[in-house]
């Protein structure tokens, strides 16, 4: 990595955190000097302007989340039923550290992505399309070995599975009470065991 990428990812790394906690579009030239500890001009020696900068924070924070995800769906979790639970007991057991860092970057940028940042727009969309997918594949998966029901749409599931989780972190973060979250998450756990699950006869 070259000294000018290095620069570049300092600067992102060092303003992850204020990006997402902060906002987007809020998040001024004057925040992400003071969090780098560097001049303007070094901001601006390697980004175009402090929406460059903010896109490329965004793609951080959502590429951390989506490896955490590929942790929770990937190869550890050999059933698909243990893959699903996995990705729940995740925000279950993680709430606090998502909650402290700003909360979820795609629902914090998704607020923010109108038409006046189309560019941050179109990354939370392509986000959240990615999301659901790993998800419906998973879902896809337990349908061909047998564990989930065939009759089921694979792509409503992951996109509902979304939604909760998305509705529970808001509801969570903006009343300060947990039990909203938690909430969400039982309900993804009754969909898996009660609508997805091939149940005995």
């Amino acid at each position: 990595m070259s000294k000018a990428e290095k620069t570049k990812q300092f600067i992102i790394e060092k303003t992850a955190s204020l990006f997402n906690t902060k906002g987007y579009i809020a998040t001024s030239l004057s925040d992400i000097t003071e969090a780098t500890g560097l001049t303007k001009g070094s901001i601006y020696g390697n980004f175009e302007n402090k929406d460059e900068v903010a896109l490329e924070v965004y793609k951080y924070n959502s590429g951390l989340l989506a490896k955490i995800m590929a942790r929770s769906l990937g190869e550890e979790f050999p059933g698909t039923v243990d893959k699903l639970n996995a990705f729940v007991n995740f925000y279950r057991k993680n709430w606090k550290t998502v909650f402290e860092s700003g909360g979820c970057p795609l629902m914090n940028a998704a607020t923010e992505a109108d038409d006046s940042f189309p560019n941050l727009k179109k990354q939370v969309t392509q986000s959240f399309e990615g999301w659901i997918k790993k998800i419906a594949d998973v879902i896809s998966d337990g349908q061909e070995n047998g564990e989930l029901r065939r009759d089921i749409n694979a792509n409503e599931y992951g996109s509902l599975f979304i939604m909760l989780v998305e509705g529970g972190i808001l509801l969570a973060k903006t009343t300060e009470d947990e039990n909203y979250l938690h909430l969400a998450l039982n309900r993804i756990l009754f969909i898996i065991d009660k609508e997805l699950k091939i149940l005995p006869s």
